[in-house]
């Protein structure tokens, strides 16, 4: 579920004016001379030797900027223009809008009047077509901000980012910003002619066909071919213009270079269309919202060099639309100047529309706390054939055909100001699988409509409603709020009457998916059972969009915003966190305020859900198991991850976002007795073979072998999750700066506790099963890896450095493995001559020769 910002923010110099054109080079002959440059000026065409109407006079350019351009354009024979009429033919299609645009056969011209020569431009890439196969996961391209500026009978195409700030008003370091304000130019298109008031007439096919690498739709993936890509459409409106082309991709050839037309390595070439928008940034940018990690929000990160702090300070706004209230009012609530409106995908399945506009709507009622009445609405969509979901001036709900089970709410935003400019929520087609299977395999046996597939559609449309309203969140500004899930008590949400007025998570931004939690007895309405906007979404929203009277600049907000922000303190479902080391901030988690108690409620419903599959999936006797097979590989994978879930306590912390005026810590260590109880509860119930969850029945139906594999994997990723190298540092680190050392769960302790559980048919004589055997086999290989570790790959230190993230040593832990291997060796040892059974014995044998190969120092 993606975001997609603009590069990032800050105060450029637009070049608005330029320098005159300069005298025609002669041609070499009457004959070589285009038509009209005969000394005989033509409509629209300068005279020879003077300024281009609407043109300052030479030294327009700000001070320090036209040195800097002088050398741009030289090293040829300046461009010389032609009539209009002679490149603007009566044969060409023309709209006009923002620019106007001209078709000429193949050809595409802007034309750019000189009022929106200098302003800042961003241009998005959406895709409008590919091969069935390819799949359209991620169907957009980079955004990209920039400025035409002309020099001579050029139009330049700068490459603008805002990535950094000066708020000081200073003359010098305005100077100072000035040297790092000086924007790559991607492209310098010749001025073919000029039409009224000036405007550049300037050939753009190349940036649409792949002349121009930059706007090239498959990035390095791949080199457009000029000779089979070409203009498909276009379209011009007030504030942007549009235009689809079909672009075919010649994959890299060997060494990375690509060459059009030839395939080298088998790869096939591939032809996709995609939508470019070019769009006009607001003359007046909104006013920033400044960021509060308290509070969750996208928003563009800046370097602010003009700090009083005497230091380079981080400078982020929060995303969010523009939302003004207008004179209107409808009782209290304001009626906004333009309301934020989301169009529902014309290619929408039918049946399937009304949820989506329920979804876009269900955040109507976090508006309301904004101040706004209806401030975010569902479009009807107009008959105007120009009118295209791919266009970023339009927000719509996408429907797309994809077999990828997911969807996505990417938003384009204003880099000066954080401004959502554009949102585009992808839907693909296969989400519907998703939910089907995550619905079951949380609450299907509290829903008998979940019971046989497919479902009705009516259940199906809500959940869809959901999704929808999910994504419409992130295009709205918010991130997944994935701490909302631990801040009520499992027995609220196990309450039918707390979560008929509060929901079961605090927040729709959270993977809280259904109420997996809820047992049978606990009589929840099946309407109760899915997320719906909830109350940290309207503080999010309120804390993001009100209007606060009289701020003239984001510094006048700040008190205010902080005493809202500070209303987490006594109202914990505020609060807001992103998913770190705090085993409250959980995806896919219900009720992890106990993830204990709320895994054991859990398995007793998986245990129920279970014996549900087969006649669920089996309605169709006309089919083969494949159903079958995915719905029990479901039920599975939910189990897993359900269990990972109580790892996130043993060695966690607790986490509050606080600004430096709140008392008390961020972190608190997880109390000793939580983390003592987890342990015990992944031996009892993890870690134990889960006898049922299997079921041969099913299995003799969709294989032949693989449940080792498929039980032994689910357990492995929650073995690997508790002994992951950051979680044994941490809790290094516990130990070394307690105050009180009896409060700590230690490391020693904890990885004793693991291996009494792991191996406990060795203290009481007792057959180990195959999937026993398989985890034993797992824990020690992930002790071997640790002890001797791999060589060092240089590319993990940088991934980690790009994330955030630091590259964990294993010295500070290994000798505590190491010992606890030694003391392992010489259990087993003792526990070879009880073992009653072959394959106990071998299996123990075995575990001895791994221990001696990870203890042994010889290379």
């Amino acid at each position: 579920m993606r975001f997609r910002s603009l590069p990032l923010a800050a105060a450029g110099l637009a070049l608005a004016a330029c320098q005159p054109a300069k005298k025609p080079t002669p041609a070499p002959t009457p004959a070589a001379r285009p038509a009209g440059q005969n000394g005989t000026p033509t409509p629209g065409q300068p005279t020879p030797g003077q300024p281009t109407p609407g043109q300052p006079p030479a030294g327009g350019l700000p001070a320090g900027l036209a040195a800097g351009l002088a050398g741009i354009g030289g090293g040829g024979a300046d461009p010389v223009p032609r009539p209009y009429a002679t490149v603007i033919t009566p044969r060409a299609k023309t709209k006009t809008g923002v620019f106007g645009v001209h078709q000429v056969g193949s050809r595409l011209y802007f034309e750019i009047p000189a009022a929106e020569v200098g302003k800042d431009f961003v241009i998005t890439t959406v895709l409008a077509g590919t091969p069935a196969g390819i799949g359209i996961n991620g169907t957009l391209g980079p955004d990209r901000v920039v400025r035409f500026e002309r020099r001579d009978n050029r139009i330049l195409i700068r490459d603008i980012n805002y990535n950094n700030v000066a708020t000081d008003s200073m003359l010098s370091t305005r100077r100072a910003m000035s040297l790092i304000e000086f924007y790559p130019i991607i492209a310098a298109l010749n001025v073919e002619a000029y039409g009224k008031d000036s405007a550049a007439v300037i050939e753009v096919t190349r940036m649409f066909t792949g002349g121009i690498q930059e706007f090239a739709a498959g990035g390095r993936r791949a080199a457009v071919d000029p000779t089979r890509s070409y203009i498909e459409k276009f379209a011009a409106f007030t504030r942007n213009v549009n235009v689809t082309a079909t672009q075919t991709f010649t994959p890299q050839g060997a060494g990375g270079i690509a060459i059009p037309g030839l395939n080298l390595g088998g790869a096939q070439a591939t032809t996709e269309a995609y939508t470019f928008s070019v769009v006009r940034l607001p003359d007046v940018p909104m006013m920033p919202r400044f960021n509060d990690a308290r509070v969750g929000f996208f928003g563009p990160n800046k370097t602010d060099f003009g700090s009083p702090e005497q230091r380079v300070l981080p400078r982020r706004y929060i995303s969010r639309w523009r939302l003004e209230c207008s004179d209107q009012k409808v009782g209290n609530l304001c009626v906004p100047k333009k309301p934020i409106t989301y169009y529902v995908d014309p290619a929408t399945p039918e049946w399937l529309k009304p949820w989506i506009k329920a979804g876009i709507e269900e955040w109507q009622g976090a508006f309301e706390q904004a101040g706004f009445a209806k401030g975010i609405v569902a479009g009807v969509v107009p008959s105007d054939p120009d009118f295209s979901g791919e266009d970023a001036s339009v927000a719509m709900v996408r429907w797309l055909p994809s077999p990828v089970a997911n969807a996505v709410g990417p938003s384009t935003v204003d880099p000066r100001s954080g401004e959502i400019i554009d949102a585009d929520v992808q839907m693909y087609h296969n989400i519907m699988d998703l939910q089907r299977e995550w619905y079951f395999s949380q609450v299907g046996h509290l829903d008998k409509r979940a019971q046989t597939f497919p479902f009705p559609d009516s259940l199906m449309g809500r959940l869809v409603q959901f999704v929808a309203a999910h994504e419409v969140g992130h295009t709205l500004g918010f991130p997944h709020n994935f701490k909302s899930s631990s801040m009520y008590p499992v027995d609220s949400v196990r309450s039918k009457t707390w979560v008929a007025k509060m929901g079961h998570s605090p927040s729709i931004m959270d993977y809280a998916r259904f109420n997996y939690v809820a047992q049978p007895e606990d009589g929840i309405p099946l309407g109760d059972l899915v997320p719906k906007v909830g109350p940290y979404d309207m503080f999010a929203v309120k804390w993001g969009y009100t209007p606060i009277a009289n701020a003239k600049r984001p510094e006048d907000e700040k008190s205010t915003l902080d005493s809202w922000a500070r209303m987490q303190d006594t109202v914990p479902w505020y609060r807001y966190g992103g998913g770190q080391v705090d085993p409250g901030e959980q995806s896919e988690a219900i009720g992890d305020a106990d993830a204990v108690k709320s895994t054991r409620l859990g398995f007793k419903n998986l245990r129920r859900i279970v014996d549900l599959v087969v006649p669920a999936s089996t309605t169709d006797k006309t089919a083969d198991y494949s159903l079958l097979r995915a719905t029990y590989g479901g039920v599975l994978n939910q189990w897993a991850t359900e269990a990972q879930h109580v790892t996130r306590v043993v060695g966690g912390l607790d986490k509050q976002e606080k600004a430096v005026s709140q008392s008390g810590p961020v972190w608190t260590m997880v109390p000793r007795a939580r983390q003592k109880a987890a342990m015990n509860f992944l031996n009892d119930e993890v870690f134990t073979t889960p006898t049922a969850m299997i079921k041969p029945d099913i299995l003799r139906k969709i294989e032949s072998d693989g449940n080792i594999n498929r039980v032994s994997g689910a357990q492995a990723r929650t073995l690997s999750s508790l002994v992951q190298n950051a979680k044994l540092q941490r809790m290094v680190e516990f130990e070394a700066i307690a105050t009180n050392k009896a409060q700590v769960y230690t490391l020693g302790e904890m990885l004793t506790d693991l291996r009494r559980g792991l191996f406990s048919e060795i203290y009481v004589g007792k057959p180990i099963d195959a999937y026993r055997r398989r985890l034993q086999a797992t824990y020690l290989e992930a002790m071997a890896s640790k002890i001797k570790p791999p060589a060092a790959n240089p590319q993990d230190a940088v991934l980690a450095a790009l994330f955030g993230q630091a590259v964990v040593n294993t010295r500070d832990f290994r000798p505590l493995l190491k010992d606890e291997m030694r003391t392992l060796d010489r259990e087993l040892a003792a526990a070879v001559g009880r073992a009653g059974d072959r394959n106990t014995r071998a299996h123990l044998l075995d575990a001895r020769d791994q221990i001696k190969a990870m203890l042994d120092t010889e290379k």
